[in-house]
């Protein structure tokens, strides 16, 4: 299974571990150290699916992932958010078009499989139960 995933943290070794865990299995990865970095590989490189974490230099994870969604060559890539969110942060984060969760620290095994659905264009029912986020998709169409 190969597909491109654009993963951004301004954390360098969390970047790399995400990496790591990801082209183990198969994925190209792609990174970039904050949102405003993001937008402008996500233009160059079209990745399958993009993960953010919310807090960062420049833009965050939450405000990219609406910028994501309104710009019409990234208005269907699936993004996650991969950090210790608040349940405000989760609420914006879903309301910003999010698709998935999950919290900081993860297991690498739920890092790969949260990457598969959404490559596969599946939204996790649930992807971190501590927050209790739900179905966390766009309604918009």
């Amino acid at each position: 299974m190969s597909g491109r995933v654009l993963v951004v943290d301004d954390n360098r070794v969390i970047r790399q571990l995400i990496r790591v865990n990801l082209e183990l299995e198969g994925f190209e990865v792609v990174t970039a150290a904050d949102g405003a970095e993001c937008l402008e590989v996500a233009h160059e490189v079209r990745p399958d699916v993009v993960t953010l974490d919310v807090v960062m230099p420049r833009l965050d994870g939450l405000r990219t992932a609406a910028r994501l969604r309104s710009d019409p060559r990234t208005r269907r890539v699936p993004v996650a958010i991969i950090s210790a969110c608040t349940q405000h942060e989760v609420d914006t984060g879903v309301a910003a078009g999010v698709d998935a969760f999950l919290a900081k620290p993860f297991e690498p095994a739920e890092l790969v499989r949260l990457v598969r659905r959404l490559m596969h264009g599946e939204v996790p029912p649930s992807v971190d139960g501590r927050h209790g986020a739900g179905r966390a998709g766009s309604t918009r169409g």
